[in-house]
């Protein structure tokens, strides 16, 4: 299956790469874990 991790995290990545000078989403309170933790 999907690593939610992974692809949420690749997503934004992305993102931030393309441009992006704002990224607002659903799993910023997520992306907020996943940064704590590493």
């Amino acid at each position: 299956w999907i690593d939610e991790e992974k692809v949420v995290m690749e997503q934004m990545i992305s993102m931030k790469r393309a441009g992006a000078d704002m990224i607002i989403t659903y799993f910023a309170k997520d992306i907020c874990q996943y940064l704590d933790q590493q």
